[in-house]
């Protein structure tokens, strides 16, 4: 599973770095312009999965993400949300790298961010969440993406495969 994991944060930064060199090809406006989706722009989507991303790997790092809510607005420009973005990425593979086998077994206790509820869960499930978490927002980005003058790049996982494996 270790190597599976290690692929899917490759598959996430190739994935992002895709989706971010279309969108940032928009204006400014149109980066903004409310869409239909559960976070209602493309800019509130995407500063929402930095959001979680940051949330998530503070908990398994057992370090302060700095985020105060699920839809704060961390960058409201988009090159600064990209430059983020891009050191977030490294961050996970970082992460992901460094763990041993075992470490996918191990309990991860943290608090929600929804109502502060202290749970656990195993690591190795919790990433499998992680990585499918970015995959649903990145869809929904794509989606609003869809609905503007630019042409959505293939985000399939296979076509990663092909070009990394």
């Amino acid at each position: 599973m270790l190597d599976h994991f290690r692929r899917f944060a490759r598959y996430n930064r190739w994935a992002n770095a895709r989706l971010y060199e279309a969108i940032g090809q928009l204006t400014p406006e149109a980066f903004n312009a409310p869409r239909s989706g559960f976070f209602p722009s493309l800019s509130r989507t995407l500063n929402h999965l930095l959001a979680t991303d940051r949330i998530w790997l503070g908990r398994f790092t057992g370090t302060d993400h700095g985020v105060k809510s699920l839809d704060e607005v961390l960058y409201p420009d988009f090159k600064d949300l990209k430059a983020a973005r891009l050191i977030e990425d490294e961050a996970i593979l970082a992460y992901v790298n460094g763990l041993s086998a075992g470490a996918l077994e191990r309990p991860l206790r943290y608090r929600t961010m929804t109502d502060g509820k202290e749970t656990q869960s195993e690591l190795g499930p919790t990433l499998a969440h992680f990585f499918n978490h970015q995959t649903h927002h990145r869809g929904q980005a794509h989606a609003m993406l869809s609905s503007s003058e630019i042409k959505p790049p293939s985000l399939d996982l296979i076509y990663f495969l092909r070009e990394s494996d």
